[in-house]
């Protein structure tokens, strides 16, 4: 996308909805809010997202797995990935004092059954992460099928250990996970 003060008042838009999601929820979140915390004019949500706040939370979540496929698609064994993976998101939200979440979770929870399009981006977004590890396990000798049903349950403990982090205040499930998954991952 050309730098141009429209690009940059679309990216703050993006970036504002996607923050604002983490913090309190899709459904949470009104459109006059993401304006404000973005700093544009209200003409230039509708100008750039005429589809309104469904088009506005689907870039926010494609943003989001842009976001989280580089940390799954950085260099290590999987394990060491998943591992790094689970670090980083341990460190968000000791951060965020737990008041950040996984805003792809929070979209397909909220809105996945009410909205097909943000089903779908939600649905995309968790394959994007999917996809990348299970072709770094195959790359370690797993079969396809094997990595594959791996990469989608280390998907899914990750989240889930977000999920119960963020409800106890405490990283202590974030680390479970990276314990149960680095040495199961990296298994031969």
């Amino acid at each position: 996308m050309a730098d141009t003060k429209g690009a940059r008042t679309s990216a703050r838009l993006v970036e504002s909805m996607l923050e604002l999601i983490q913090t309190r929820g899709y459904s949470g979140t009104g459109l006059n809010t993401v304006v404000a915390h973005a700093s544009a004019p209200k003409g230039s949500l509708y100008f750039h997202f005429p589809g309104g706040k469904e088009a506005l939370g689907e870039k926010a979540v494609e943003l989001a797995a842009d976001r989280f496929r580089a940390l799954v698609s950085a260099g290590g064994t999987p394990g060491e990935v998943v591992g790094g993976v689970l670090a980083a998101l341990a460190r968000l939200l000791e951060e965020g004092d737990y008041q950040l979440g996984c805003p792809v979770s929070v979209v397909t929870l909220e809105m996945g059954a009410e909205s097909d399009r943000l089903r779908t981006a939600c649905a995309n977004a968790f394959e994007s992460w999917v996809a990348p590890l299970a072709a770094r396990m195959v790359a370690h000798g797993r079969s396809e099928e094997e990595a594959r049903s791996l990469a989608t349950a280390a998907v899914s403990m990750v989240e889930g250990a977000v999920i119960m982090s963020r409800a106890q205040r405490s990283v202590a499930p974030l680390r479970c996970a990276a314990d149960t998954l680095t040495p199961l991952l990296d298994r031969p």
